[in-house]
């Protein structure tokens, strides 16, 4: 028979526990993944330096805000494919693992790119371009190894990324100036094959430009006419003070719903920096340090002024995200604390930005409260 001092332990335990799990609750409802729930998915992109550090006050974020995470280094084809037919997953195992754990869907970031593979992927022995046909050869090796290995633990592959340049011309690449335009084709038919359940993403930038847009558009309509399906189109979300506009914004979203595709925000953070213009630059201007100076005015820290723009301009977006909400499938930021951007440093060593939700301290930026007010009082 129960002793007294045993039922009173274990009605204090009851006590105790039933305390802990309304306190997790309640802060879990603070949350975005809490407050978003039902509208879209809240991802970030992570990094191996995020699985091997032993700052826990990341974990904390990422746990409670997030369910969703973009392998956004280990999985891109200079990490992988560091020899013809011969790869690399140490480092995407671990963190393909280490997401699973979490409990976090898990995003692959990317197959085919026009910037992101060695030279050596598009060369014969003599160092000239191979033929279209080993060319093609190669991509399905390719692909199939790296969506094989992942079959069913990736849910989404972005399998085609940033081939068009803003005015909607093709850009400048091994595969478009070996295969054309099919190469786009091949990657979504290849990675297909290798996981059929698989979600497939066309991902690219400044897609609030309407010629890029429509080219877009053009090819991904083309391949579905030939029985080739891309599920979800990937609008990064690198945005500034001044672009996009949010009408152009509200249009893009609604130019890729009426043509039937799934829209995911990919790579969303918020520069606060003047805009650096590669194409205006002339060797005196490179040379020139004031220039760059003019280029990084926040060393020391974010005015107020400025901080509270970005957080109006945060607020905006995501208005037109919870209005759009029943085609949007993820709004994914592009890391989780300031000091991890890959704003900061370029295009010069030392450039400070602040364009995530997180501060250099790990404290929530005030508008993340506001963010998860909208979700949770259906803004829209």
């Amino acid at each position: 028979m129960m002793n007294f001092f045993e039922k009173i332990y274990r009605r204090l335990k009851f006590y105790a526990l039933s305390a802990f799990y309304r306190f997790e609750r309640s802060l879990c409802r603070q949350s975005l993944k809490r407050a978003y729930k039902d509208r879209f998915l809240i991802g970030t992109a992570v990094t191996g330096d995020l699985l091997f550090s032993r700052n826990a006050k990341p974990y904390h974020i990422l746990l409670k805000h997030f369910n969703t995470v973009t392998i956004a280094d280990s999985l891109k084809p200079y990490s992988v494919c560091r020899q013809l037919d011969r790869y690399d997953f140490q480092l995407a195992d671990k963190m393909v693992a280490w997401a699973e754990r979490l409990g976090m869907t898990v995003i692959g970031h990317c197959l085919i790119s026009s910037i992101m593979f060695p030279r050596f992927f598009f060369a014969d022995e003599n160092g000239n371009d191979v033929s279209r046909e080993v060319l093609i050869d190669r991509m399905r090796n390719y692909i199939h190894a790296v969506v094989g290995r992942y079959k069913g633990r990736i849910r989404c592959w972005e399998a085609v990324h940033e081939v068009f340049d803003s005015d909607g011309r093709w850009l400048d690449s091994k595969f478009y100036r070996i295969l054309g335009e099919d190469f786009v084709g091949y990657a979504f038919r290849f990675a297909r094959e290798a996981d059929p359940d698989c979600e497939l993403l066309y991902s690219d930038s400044a897609l609030c430009f309407p010629e890029k847009r429509a080219a877009v558009i053009a090819i991904l309509q083309k391949l579905r006419s030939q029985g080739i399906m891309v599920d979800t189109v990937g609008m990064q979300g690198h945005v500034h003070f001044a672009y996009p506009p949010l009408a152009d914004l509200e249009k893009a979203i609604e130019d890729f719903s009426n043509a039937n595709f799934k829209i995911s925000i990919t790579e969303m953070d918020f520069s606060v920096l003047p805009v650096y213009n590669p194409r205006i630059i002339n060797t005196a201007t490179a040379l020139d340090p004031a220039y760059w100076e003019t280029l990084n005015p926040y060393k020391t820290g974010l005015p107020e002024k400025i901080a509270q723009m970005q957080a109006k301009r945060y607020a905006d977006f995501f208005k037109i995200f919870l209005k759009h909400s029943d085609c949007i499938d993820r709004v994914t930021f592009w890391g989780i604390t300031d000091d991890t951007s890959a704003k900061n440093d370029f295009p010069v060593i030392g450039r400070t930005d602040y364009p995530l939700l997180w501060d250099r301290k790990y404290r929530a930026k005030p508008v993340v409260k506001e963010l998860i007010g909208m979700g949770q009082n259906n803004y829209y």
